[in-house]
């Protein structure tokens, strides 16, 4: 029984839950009973609420059996990525210097999951204030791929990824500021979305690069991610960047989902996906043959200033690290050393104890890029690229519904195999970086897997606030194939 539950979609189990047919707690239960099995291998979690979360599932049965209404995630076993604020547990961000960190509010995304009485199970690792690709600078715990590990689950949102694949949850949320959520959910053959900026509250959310940051789900199927976006999107009044539902309406994305796209036009940019390894190539090409039979035209677009994205992004992204990060001082909260004779040692001894080694790295390229005489040849050069790369979707969206590409250039690489390379580390995030420096929403899918055995993701882009669209193009590709239906042996 416990089985046949962890395998449920989650708006199976929540259908299950809502009609009665299946007990929240039960599912709950199932979900802690995968997680004693398998976190001591994996090691998605920071930490896990298993007292609160049964108080939380007994009380939507409790609902339910008196007939009373509940919402829209009535009872469903969820995580959340340990870079947004709870007031139950620890808000770590994955580093020292946050470690013993208690959050005095939830995070907007936080509240909307409770209000949706979904049972919260648990925080899930990540890369150091989400700098990373593979979840390796967590500086609290070490995260492997259930598919195999040996190898990275990818990062920065490697926690919610590994969880949602390994069974310990039904659906989880992340954060992506390059691709922090497709890249990992790539990995791991999980679904995985960014959504357009501004159409889920930050609020709450632990910044890296506040205009690059966006929260997403990971789940495990394209309808559950429906189901997310139904319960997060939305205009928050304390959020200033969140936007007004006037201009850009929150729709139901479940009504028309199964609906295809009418006429779809794919563009893909063949100079662009040419560097990625053969079986990724040879997965995107199949996953366009799906699409040509269901009737989609494929042209091809250029976008010639996609090839400065990663150079824009790690100068935009690394300058507002800097910034925020500033804040982590040794006074006002988190990490404070016990070893300072005065308080410029307070403030520097802090910060060299509590952030890791590649948030040490950020924060100098950053505060390199804004200081005096290098502001306008980095950081206003970057802004201009930035704007050039909008413009560059924007020519494409005026020919086609959406652009395909790779989500990596590569399947899960080993452990260790590119910690020491932060340039290679970096080249990870080529094909995602562009959706958060454009602002639009994108998606990673499972689409094949290489000769190893691990998944390979296809990642689809749509104009900004088209998530309906988007989503209902992935839907189109996975209700004809079966590769999201694949799970790793370590849970059969």
């Amino acid at each position: 029984m416990q089985s046949e539950l962890l395998n449920m979609s989650c708006k199976e189990l929540r259908d299950g839950i809502a009609a009665g047919r299946i007990k929240s707690a039960a599912a709950t239960e199932a979900v802690f009973g995968a997680i004693e099995k398998y976190e001591p291998v994996i090691g998605a979690y920071i930490s896990t609420f298993e007292g609160r979360a049964l108080a939380k599932a007994n009380e939507v049965d409790a609902k339910i059996a008196a007939g009373e209404p509940v919402g829209e995630l009535a009872g469903v076993p969820v995580a959340v990525k340990d870079v947004m604020c709870t007031t139950f547990g620890v808000t770590t961000c994955a580093s020292r210097i946050l470690e013993n960190f208690h959050s005095p509010y939830n995070a907007t995304v936080v509240e909307k999951l409770l209000a949706a009485d979904a049972v919260i199970v648990g925080k899930t690792n990540m890369d150091e204030f989400a700098m990373g690709s593979s979840t390796e600078n967590s500086g609290l715990k070490e995260t492997v791929n259930p598919w195999d590990t040996t190898r990275v689950p990818g990062g920065s949102s490697g926690g919610s990824a590994a969880a949602v694949a390994g069974r310990m949850c039904f659906a989880a949320l992340g954060s992506d500021t390059g691709g922090s959520i497709r890249q990992p959910a790539s990995f791991c053959g999980v679904v995985g979305l960014k959504p357009t900026y501004g159409r889920v509250s930050r609020f709450g959310l632990v910044a890296y690069g506040s205009s690059l940051d966006q929260i997403g789900p990971v789940t495990r199927s394209v309808a559950d991610c429906a189901l997310m976006m139904n319960v997060i999107a939305g205009r928050d009044p304390a959020d200033s960047t969140s936007v007004d539902e006037k201009n850009a309406p929150v729709c139901d994305y479940l009504e028309k989902l199964d609906e295809p796209v009418d006429k779809l036009k794919v563009a893909i940019v063949p100079q662009f996906s040419a560097g990625a390894d053969e079986p990724v190539q040879k997965a995107l090409t199949c996953a366009l043959d799906v699409y040509k039979k269901l009737g989609a035209e494929i042209i091809e677009v250029d976008m010639p200033h996609l090839d400065y994205a990663i150079a824009a992004y790690y100068i935009v992204a690394t300058a507002e690290a800097s910034s925020n990060l500033a804040r982590y001082d040794g006074v006002h909260y988190g990490h404070r050393t016990e070893n300072a004779g005065d308080y410029v040692e307070v403030y520097s001894k802090s910060r060299a104890e509590g952030f890791g080694k590649e948030v040490k790295r950020r924060i100098m390229l950053g505060t390199y890029a804004l200081s005096s005489g290098y502001y306008d040849a980095y950081y206003l050069k970057a802004l201009k690229v930035r704007n050039l790369i909008r413009g560059d979707f924007a020519g494409a969206f005026e020919k086609c519904d959406c652009v395909m590409m790779p989500v990596s250039p590569t399947t899960a690489f080993k452990i260790g195999e590119k910690i020491d390379d932060p340039l290679t580390m970096y080249l990870s995030d080529i094909y995602t970086i562009s959706a958060n420096l454009a602002g639009v929403p994108a998606i990673s899918i499972p689409c094949g897997f290489d000769d190893s055995e691990l998944p390979i993701g296809l990642q689809i882009l749509a104009p900004a606030f088209a998530e309906d669209r988007l989503l209902r193009i992935a839907r189109m590709f996975e209700s004809n194939t079966d590769w999201h239906r694949k799970k790793p042996t370590i849970v059969e």
